[in-house]
């Protein structure tokens, strides 16, 4: 491949720049340089820098005008559920049954499976999401399927088969047995193939038996780097149904912490109803939380308390948690996370924001050293963002040169619209209109 050089805006964060609104964490070059070579990130800096280096076989990608970030990371989000979002009117439990039950049946059709996932990837790079955390189906071919469709494209992306034995319809049911084998197999087949990464994924404590929950501490000690992937006090009458079946648990976050499922590497969806105990717990095993605050408005589960979770020291990835939440835009899911911050009274700087769509994930991930900014050495997955997108955004970019202003603005009010174009390994798999 020739040595490529993208030209453009580019902002990155070099660790969590906190709540200033002029980070040196998170460097700034307003015509800069993002020089790529076999899909590493080689340099980053002023355009100007790299012009005496050019050579015949330097390929020059100009992105003048526009913002270049790393690629978004989505720490929780269900392809199986891709064809009822945005559907009306439950919280989690009645939407799991009214929903998601039905929809996941489908995906016993191995056809069906190839259809979702293709779309599913195609919707996420459209969006700018080159890494996900996902959600198969109880159906081991739901993640044939998903990861089949990933490694088309070379992208970064960890999945699991849904496991649930009790507490659902009959049809979408397994066996403490039937899951282990099951996962198992799907570990051997794609954990570490190319860029793609296992995950075992009990739903919650809600549709998992004690025995289900052994099986699947006994599996993640027999693979101790795959990815231990579920959802954690979300609902208070999912917290009140969890405390009925485990009434010797201390709390929801305790019947993981009993079955061997609370380590580093494992990633809890929501974990809005928490204590502090439970936060302090999850902050000494090196587990990590998915905030997803559009899902949490959408079905009204409640408000996640970012600011703590951070002073507790717990690792915080960004999901969109599709089909509970209402959008496959990271920008979008931004925008409800300052205002979820904002009803806590916290402001989430611009800066923080983009960390938390990007670096944050990946340090939630443990996929640190290989994506989320742009040092050297580390995988060229990155997105390009378009400042004059709509109408609305070109007016309200072009009243300011301050990065800062421009950036929250593209938060406020951007969505799919402002991603002009996707790269993955340095290679353009998504270039808008």
């Amino acid at each position: 491949m020739p040595l490529q050089l993208f030209r453009g805006s580019i902002l990155h964060c070099l660790q969590d720049p906190g709540d200033s609104l002029h980070s040196r964490d998170a460097p700034y070059f307003e015509d800069g340089g993002l020089l790529v070579a076999e899909g590493r990130v080689q340099a980053v800096g002023s355009y100007s820098d790299f012009q005496s280096s050019f050579t015949e076989d330097t390929e020059v990608i100009d992105y003048s005008g526009k913002l270049i970030v790393p690629g978004f990371v989505d720490t929780h989000i269900h392809f199986v559920q891709t064809d009822i979002i945005a559907s009306y009117g439950e919280q989690l439990l009645s939407w799991l049954e009214k929903y998601t039950f039905p929809a996941e049946r489908a995906f016993a059709d191995n056809e069906h499976a190839i259809a979702v996932a293709e779309f599913f990837i195609e919707e996420l790079l459209r969006n700018g999401t080159t890494t996900a955390l996902v959600l198969g189906s109880v159906h081991p071919q739901s993640v044939d399927a998903i990861f089949s469709a990933a490694q088309r494209k070379k992208m970064r992306l960890i999945a699991g088969k849904v496991l649930m034995d009790r507490n659902c319809p009959e049809c979408l049911r397994d066996t403490p047995e039937t899951g282990y084998s099951e996962s198992r197999e799907l570990i051997e087949r794609w954990h570490h193939e190319a860029r793609l990464s296992y995950a075992i994924t009990p739903r919650f404590a809600l549709t998992s038996s004690p025995q289900q929950l052994q099986r699947s501490a006994e599996l993640a000690a027999e693979y101790p780097d795959v990815y231990v992937h579920t959802h954690l006090a979300e609902n208070r009458a999912e917290v009140a149904e969890v405390a009925k079946l485990f009434p010797e648990a201390r709390s929801y976050l305790d019947v993981y912490d009993r079955y061997g499922l609370l380590r580093d590497r494992s990633m809890y969806a929501h974990g809005i109803h928490l204590d502090a105990d439970d936060r302090k717990r999850l902050a000494e095993t090196g587990a990590s939380v998915a905030f997803c605050p559009s899902c949490n408005l959408f079905i009204g589960s409640g408000l996640f308390d970012l600011k703590t979770a951070w002073e507790f020291g717990i690792r915080v990835g960004l999901g969109t948690d599709v089909g509970g939440g209402p959008t496959f835009n990271m920008l979008q899911v931004l925008c409800d996370a300052y205002k979820v911050a904002q009803l806590n009274s916290f402001s989430l700087s611009p800066y923080r924001a983009l960390y938390l769509a990007t670096l944050a994930g990946a340090e939630a991930l443990r996929i640190d050293d290989r994506i989320g900014n742009f040092a050297a050495g580390k995988e060229a997955d990155f997105i390009v963002l378009d400042p004059g997108a709509t109408p609305l955004l070109q007016r309200r970019t072009s009243l300011t040169d301050d990065i800062t202003d421009k950036l929250f603005a593209l938060i406020m009010l951007g969505d799919d619209r402002a991603v002009w174009a996707t790269h993955l390994m340095g290679n353009r798999v998504m270039l808008g209109t």
